[in-house]
């Protein structure tokens, strides 16, 4: 699986982190930034990662801010997307099993590391289940096209 991952300032601290899971079980990482702890704006790199993704059918992404509700906000607002901000692993699952989650959002200020490793785990072991999950999937996706 293709990884691109992307976080602010207030995400830098556990970047390299996930970014170390990811490689360690074979997948390809993909590093947009922000690589400093200077202030940035969220915005700039949920929109740099989300065209990544748009890009690069069947990969995955990471974006990480100081709650992750902001990259969350962002990242939801590109066609194709679906960011979930997970707070436990039981949300890191269901947001692939149930929603076809493309997009992980974790909070840097608001979750441990220890539970980073759980979330990212459950998120790495997840499979979409279909069925009439699909459906669902396409009516979020359709929810895009009704607004414009």
């Amino acid at each position: 699986m293709k990884y691109f991952i992307a976080v602010d300032h207030a995400g830098i601290q556990i970047k390299a982190y996930v970014k170390e899971f990811f490689l360690k079980k074979g997948h390809e990482v993909i590093d947009l930034g922000t690589n400093t702890n200077d202030r940035v704006d969220y915005p700039d790199f949920a929109n740099k990662l989300c065209k990544e993704l748009i890009n690069n059918e069947g990969s995955r992404g990471i974006l990480i801010c100081g709650t992750g509700l902001g990259m969350s906000m962002a990242a939801n607002k590109f066609k194709g997307i679906r960011a979930a901000l997970c707070h436990n692993e039981y949300s890191a699952t269901m947001a692939i099993s149930h929603n076809n989650a493309n997009v992980l959002c974790l909070g840097e200020r608001v979750s441990g590391l220890g539970m980073i490793h759980s979330i990212i785990n459950a998120w790495d072991s997840a499979k979409f289940q279909e069925g009439r999950h699909t459906q669902r999937v396409k009516k979020i996706d359709k929810l895009y096209m009704s607004c414009n």
